[in-house]
């Protein structure tokens, strides 16, 4: 057996075509990475693995703070659909978000139909599970929780849970009043330097405790 694995593994080395095909790799993730990465908007300490595809990344723009999870796929669309992120959305791997759908007309195929475009938005403070799906036109409120493996085709309410396949509302994260006190304490519009200042706050408080000292 041994003898054998060698055997494959120097057919492997000599075979050209591995060579070609790492060299399709390599063209891979020059043109759905490396380039794409150039053209995004995107604020301070954003992190995102080596492998996170994008489309059309001129039309991203990542809130400061956020963090885009491996094998994860970023799609605007190819003319106008735009993706926007809060400041710090957190995306588990294999998340996909796309702005761009194709038509689903009974006759043609789905590929030969003309694309739909509409803008996606990912609130700040967000946390999208692994393998969720977001399509084109979907708003996700502020610090919403979408479970793994979700498929999200309609808006999800802020500080809401949502599960499942379609997506559904499990129930809500914080009270309407704690809701309206976290929006009036706005804290995506405050400083990086704030931010980083009060994170242990952020890490350590729950969000009643969190409004009642920031609220005033």
């Amino acid at each position: 057996m041994t003898r054998r694995r060698a055997l494959g593994a120097l057919a492997s080395v000599v075979d050209p075509r591995v060579y070609l095909h790492a060299l399709r790799l390599l063209h891979f993730y020059g043109y759905a990475h490396v380039r794409q990465v150039r053209l995004l908007t995107r604020g301070a300490d954003v992190s995102f693995a080596p492998n996170v595809s994008f489309r059309n990344a001129e039309r991203i723009v990542i809130g400061a703070g956020t963090h885009i999870g491996e094998y994860s796929m970023i799609w605007a669309g190819n003319s106008t659909g735009r993706i926007t992120f809060g400041e710090k959305a957190l995306l588990a791997p294999r998340v996909t978000v796309t702005a761009s759908d194709y038509g689903m007309q009974a006759g043609t195929p789905p590929m030969d139909q003309p694309k739909i475009e509409r803008d996606v938005h990912i609130g700040a403070g967000t946390w999208l599970g692994a393998g969720v799906v977001v399509v084109a036109g979907v708003t996700v409120g502020d610090g919403a929780i979408v479970g793994s493996g979700a498929i999200v085709t309609k808006d999800v309410p802020a500080y809401t849970i949502v599960v499942g396949n379609p997506g559904r509302v499990l129930r809500r994260r914080v009270s309407e009043a704690t809701e309206e006190k976290l929006r009036r304490i706005a804290w995506w519009d405050w400083s990086h330097d704030l931010l980083r200042e009060r994170m242990a706050d952020f890490r350590s408080l729950e969000a009643d405790a969190f409004v009642a000292k920031y609220a005033g």
